[in-house]
């Protein structure tokens, strides 16, 4: 067995996982990015569009593609900024959240399949996240 190191091991997990996961995804309709957008609104409106794409980090022109099927579902709502309506205030409706639960709990199963104790990896790789700041 190869000493590989850290990176390269978090890259080949990574590519896997998300490989898993896309069956699981397209079951409930949706593309791994129409995921991570919709969990990047989990935890509230996003002011912009632009700021929007830089915490996904997907570029914002190829975002509206995105924001645009998934507002044709019902799963986010985009509203005129009150302060400025050049900009849109972007949010999960009530279906969009309830679709992203359906979807995590999905992917949880998986994990949990793929890794056994999949909660513990992933407290850790959150808590040296936080302390990275990322």
């Amino acid at each position: 067995m190869t000493d590989r190191d850290l990176g390269t091991l978090l890259h080949a997990l990574t590519r896997a996982v998300v490989d898993a996961e896309v069956p699981v995804l397209r079951a409930h309709g949706v593309e791994m990015w129409d995921y991570v957008v919709l969990g990047g609104l989990e935890q509230g409106a996003a002011p912009t569009q632009s700021q929007l794409a830089a915490a996904v980090g997907r570029d914002k022109t190829r975002l509206i593609p995105i924001l645009d099927r998934l507002e044709a579902r019902d799963l986010l709502r985009r509203t005129p900024d009150p302060d400025d309506r050049r900009n849109r205030v972007v949010a999960l409706t009530d279906t969009g959240r309830s679709l992203l639960a359906d979807c995590r709990a999905a992917i949880r199963a998986l994990e949990e399949d793929l890794f056994g104790d999949a909660a513990t990896l992933r407290r850790s790789l959150q808590a040296e996240a936080d302390r990275l700041d990322m």
